[in-house]
């Protein structure tokens, strides 16, 4: 332990929002604290956030009244419990939090990644290309909405809310959707899914037994900034814990994310805006990818980049776009 963590809090709370992969994300996040620093007590608080309250309306509606960005609704809540020192390390999926932070708080680390591609969902096992003419996708993010648009127009996008058990539920009972899309991360963590594919198949998901699971690579259909990865947010200034957040911090984890956020700062985007990047460690180099969309109609610009220094190859990405 170092010197600084030597006169640390005898405890640490932990917020996180309550769904299920919430709260997967949290335990995961308590477990390694745990080990590192075993003398600690380690508490939860649970906040519900406005995004959570309000599911009977898209993203951008609730987002809009709140006066936030559409992912904001799921972290306003935590960060005013951060500022009041009612918890002390906020637990995010982190392509919920914005490209730049309010100064009173900071991002201190991320947990090893997740895998990070979409998943489509569906009733037969379609690859996206194989979808009939016509069909019914649902998802909340504008990203993949756009996304869907651009490479098959003949598909319509209906608006899907929930936690990932509900919106699985919701494609198996409810008739409204033909496929749905959502994270690989999220259906791994939550054990619907094997961590590896096991072919190149359709997969079955656990629990679900009818639906069907396809990955999409990156390449095909490109995942958001930070997908996959776990934030650990804490107030600008405190030390201890951020030193409890760094002790469990992955650093190639680190160094992607890094690429891939600040490549949205330089396009001053953010979780509401339509853009899709991604990025890969081959040989010490990051290798960065990217698809920006207008924020109205029209088709995406798109670019890649690569070298060993995060900020340079986001810079260089930035400047190939096309």
């Amino acid at each position: 332990m170092s010197e600084c963590s030597e006169s640390i809090l005898a405890s640490i709370v932990v917020g996180t929002r309550g769904s299920e992969l919430a709260l997967v994300q949290a335990e995961t996040t308590e477990r390694l604290l745990g080990v590192v620093f075993p003398e600690v007590e380690i508490r939860r608080e649970v906040i519900k956030t406005t995004g959570d309250r309000r599911t009977d309306v898209s993203l951008a509606e609730v987002a809009k009244a709140e006066g936030t960005f559409d992912k904001g609704v799921f972290i306003k809540e935590l960060e005013e419990a951060l500022d009041e020192g009612r918890i002390d390390v906020a637990v995010h999926s982190l392509k919920d939090l914005p490209t730049v932070l309010d100064g009173r708080f900071r991002l201190a680390a991320v947990l090893e990644r997740a895998p990070v591609r979409d998943a489509l969902v569906s009733l037969d096992g379609s690859t996206f290309a194989e979808l009939p003419e016509g069909a019914r996708v649902g998802t909340s993010s504008v990203r993949r909405a756009r996304q869907v648009t651009f490479l098959r127009p003949d598909l319509k996008v209906v608006d899907l809310r929930g936690n990932v058990p509900t919106r699985l539920r919701k494609l198996a009972e409810d008739g409204v959707y033909d496929a749905i899309l959502l994270a690989e991360a999220g259906l791994v963590r939550l054990g619907f899914l094997a961590e590896q594919a096991a072919g190149d198949g359709a997969e079955e998901l656990v629990g679900f037994p009818g639906l069907l699971v396809r990955r999409l690579e990156e390449a095909e259909f490109f995942p958001a900034a930070g997908q996959g990865a776990i934030a650990l947010e804490v107030r600008d200034g405190d030390v201890p814990s951020r030193v409890f957040a760094e002790s469990i911090g992955h650093a190639e984890t680190w160094l992607r994310i890094t690429a891939e956020r600040e490549f949205l700062r330089l396009l001053d985007g953010g979780c509401h805006t339509p853009v899709g990047v991604y990025s890969r460690l081959e040989g010490g180099e990051i290798h960065l990818s990217a698809r920006v969309f207008p924020e109205t109609e029209g088709l995406p610009r798109a670019g890649s980049a690569k070298g060993v220094d995060p900020l340079e190859v986001a810079a260089n990405l930035y400047q190939s776009l096309t």
